[in-house]
């Protein structure tokens, strides 16, 4: 049987629906965890200007929107994957 271990960090990552679910904004330690990042690599990150989203410095929040993290995860706002060509008709 396996026990969770006290202090244990909840998994990261975020299942589809949770990235459907998201608000139109929201802090950057939710983009941290929907992007698979830990928390200082994504402060660094956006410190710099090298996070893989826009991010918006409204005060001393970062935030991200949820079109621009669905977008650079490839799915549109339905949830549905964008396979990024303009034309099915270049397959031919």
């Amino acid at each position: 049987m396996v026990h969770a271990i006290e202090g244990e960090q909840e998994p990261r990552g975020m299942t589809h629906d949770e990235l459907l679910a998201l608000p139109v904004s929201f802090p950057l330690d939710v983009a941290n965890r929907a992007l698979d990042l830990g928390r200082t690599t994504g402060f660094v990150l956006a410190k710099r200007g090298a996070y893989p989203v826009r991010v918006l410095r409204l005060g001393r929040q970062y935030r991200v929107t949820r079109y621009d993290l669905l977008r650079y995860l490839g799915l549109d706002a339905d949830g549905c994957a964008t396979d990024g060509s303009s034309s099915s008709a270049e397959a031919a």
